[in-house]
């Protein structure tokens, strides 16, 4: 279940919302007016998350050059890089 605090709390009891952050690892929605407007997390579920949607763009990218036909067979690729080793030696 989300936890959801308000923002007078963020202001009064930031320590209190920090541990709980940091404890169970998932954000803490804050309102404003009785209504959403941020979720605070701890630094390291905020690296986790990004970490995580800079994967899911690499993948991405990678589906979409095998969709448009920019791939090479393995074995050719492999070639190329023998020659380039072979040619700095």
């Amino acid at each position: 279940m989300p936890n959801i605090r308000s923002s007078a709390d963020l202001r009064n009891k930031y320590n209190e919302i920090s541990s709980l952050c940091h404890k169970y690892q998932e954000p803490v929605f804050i309102t404003k007016n009785g209504k959403g407007d941020l979720a605070v997390m701890s630094i390291e579920l905020y690296e986790k998350l990004a970490g995580r949607l800079e994967l899911y763009s690499l993948l991405q990218e990678g589906l979409d050059d095998m969709r448009d036909g920019r791939t090479h067979p393995f074995s050719d690729v492999m070639d190329e890089v023998k020659k380039k080793r072979n040619h700095e030696l």
